[in-house]
């Protein structure tokens, strides 16, 4: 009788032990599947530390507040390099190879306009206006100036203005760029 008592015993507590197992495999199980139905709300709710960083914008027009660069446009042929600085310069040829403009002169009683601007100025044009800033456009590219910036003319800006409903810019020179 007394191996009988021993296996039912040790029948009990095997019983028991996987009770216990069962409990603690049912718990662990909760535990998970509570985790998982609440993670995703918590990144949700906390998008700040699981997201990417994204830089800020927006849907406007405005230009960026970039300080302001300087407009020049420099012909490599025009670059000195340092060893041929120090060499001296031949003189200037003093034949005149070109024509004379007869610009103020008559014809026929009226004045005589020249057909061809003058090739040593660039034109450019004003796009946009924004933030103090504006955006012009050259044959050479695009860029962004403020008042005191070099323009692609040589001449400095002077004002970013509204005319009428339209923005102006002024030069240093006194010529006036509108934007269509």
């Amino acid at each position: 009788m007394a191996e009988f008592d021993d296996e039912r015993i040790a029948s009990l507590n095997q019983h028991r032990k996987t009770v216990m197992l069962d409990r603690f495999l049912t718990f662990t199980g909760l535990a998970l599947a509570g985790a998982s139905a609440f993670f995703p709300w918590y990144v949700f709710f906390n998008a700040d530390k699981f997201g990417m960083n994204v830089a800020a914008s927006s849907n406007s027009r405005e230009l960026p507040n970039w300080p302001a660069r300087n407009v020049f446009s420099v012909s490599p042929l025009a670059m000195v390099n340092k060893n041929e600085a120090d060499r001296k310069q031949p003189a200037v040829d003093p034949l005149t190879t070109a024509t004379v403009s007869d610009l103020g002169k008559e014809r026929q009683g009226r004045a005589i306009l020249e057909d061809q601007p003058f090739p040593g100025t660039s034109s450019f044009r004003l796009l946009h206006v924004s933030n103090g800033r504006a955006l012009i456009e050259d044959p050479s590219g695009m860029y962004v100036v403020r008042v005191g910036s070099i323009l692609p003319d040589q001449s400095r800006l002077a004002t970013i203005e509204q005319r009428q409903g339209k923005w102006v810019i002024v030069t240093s020179k006194g010529e006036t760029y509108q934007n269509n």
